[in-house]
């Protein structure tokens, strides 16, 4: 039986792009809409990012680095459904940003009080931690909806997967919901909504496509609804 093959890694230049451009590009979002570097909530909100997407970022290396490889890039095979679905999230994931700074750093549009801000920075921060939690335990944690057959793709039913079918997707969720309540806005839960309503149709779609092409799939989804059965 052939071993599995790994995704190649990302090349040096590429990886030092990213973590120079991610925070810069991200600094930009917030603060050119806000119309001021020395808007303190934008401080905060960036701070915050930083130190929980540092600590994801040290806790994976440690436990499943591989992940790094499998995420550096969309791999062959990647349905052509979920490209088209990916068109309509990924931009409205990152309209929420500038659209929220926008709101309540310059124009002032939203009222928010102070426990929903705080509401939203649980639900970033609680996102980051379960979708960290499913990459320390999933190596097959991709951008992209395909069965990885040469890596030998199978079900996983620990960690959060024993909770939840698609924890990476749910914590997403609640990370839509957090940005623009971290950063005071209602007016940028409109993008998050529409992301959240698409990437709920791309679970239900790669559900589908696991249900029919990856082996034993069908059969973790019975242990996992009998699982509860059996502690009673």
């Amino acid at each position: 039986m052939a071993a599995p093959i790994d995704p190649k890694p990302m090349s040096r230049g590429v990886a030092m792009a990213y973590a120079i451009g991610s925070p810069l590009s991200l600094g930009v979002m917030v603060f050119v809409p806000a119309g001021a570097v020395s808007w303190v909530p934008g401080w905060i909100f960036l701070a915050v990012l930083i130190v929980a997407f540092g600590v994801s970022a040290l806790v994976i290396a440690k436990v499943n680095p591989v992940i790094y490889r499998a995420r550096s890039r969309f791999q062959q095979g990647t349905e052509t459904w979920d490209f088209a679905l990916l068109a309509v999230i990924l931009p409205a994931m990152v309209a929420e940003i500038p659209l929220a700074t926008l709101d309540s750093g310059r124009m002032r549009w939203s009222a928010v009080p102070l426990w929903a801000v705080l509401l939203g920075y649980a639900l970033l921060v609680g996102g980051i931690a379960v979708t960290t939690w499913a990459q320390a335990v999933n190596p097959f944690f991709e951008p992209g909806v395909r069965i990885q057959t040469e890596r030998k793709q199978h079900p996983i039913s620990n960690g959060p997967y024993r909770i939840v079918r698609h924890p990476g997707y749910a914590a997403a969720i609640a990370m839509f919901a957090g940005l623009p309540l971290a950063l005071a806005s209602w007016w940028a839960l409109i993008p998050a909504a529409l992301a959240s309503v698409v990437l709920i149709i791309r679970t239900a779609l790669e559900d589908r496509l696991l249900r029919a092409r990856l082996p034993g799939y069908p059969k973790c989804l019975v242990r996992k609804l009998l699982s509860p059965m059996n502690r009673l």
